[in-house]
């Protein structure tokens, strides 16, 4: 089992397309208004294993505790995913995505190949 003290922080990705741009962008600078939670840059392409355009806030354990509630209720029909920071490693990455990932909305399939160690030649 994993300890919850080895949380550092957390990130939640609020994905968006062309027509929810404008909604996601407010979402996201009211987040980082009322919370102080760091935001992202508001990316209009596929970044990473996110499977959607996205905005990343990155909160502290303290932030998101307040944080992750009021995107469920105010979220306005964005899908938001969310997970912890355990480590750096792409072990700690996989897991933080793959298993301990937190979905607002419906989830999505991501390419997690990044975090997967590479195959012996």
């Amino acid at each position: 089992m994993t300890d919850p003290a080895e949380i550092i922080g957390y990130h939640a990705h609020v994905y968006f397309d062309a027509t929810t741009l404008d909604r996601a962008r407010a979402l996201c600078e009211e987040a980082h208004r009322r919370f102080g939670v760091s935001m992202g840059r508001v990316h209009e392409k596929c970044v990473g294993p996110h499977p959607r355009w996205s905005c990343q806030l990155a909160a502290t354990p303290a932030e998101f505790a307040d944080l992750l509630p009021w995107l469920a209720l105010n979220r306005g029909g964005l899908v938001v995913f969310a997970h912890p920071i355990t480590g750096d490693s792409l072990s700690a990455q996989l897991a933080d995505h793959r298993d301990h990932g937190i979905w607002l909305g419906a989830g999505l399939d991501m390419d997690l190949s990044q975090f997967e160690p590479p195959k012996a030649p």
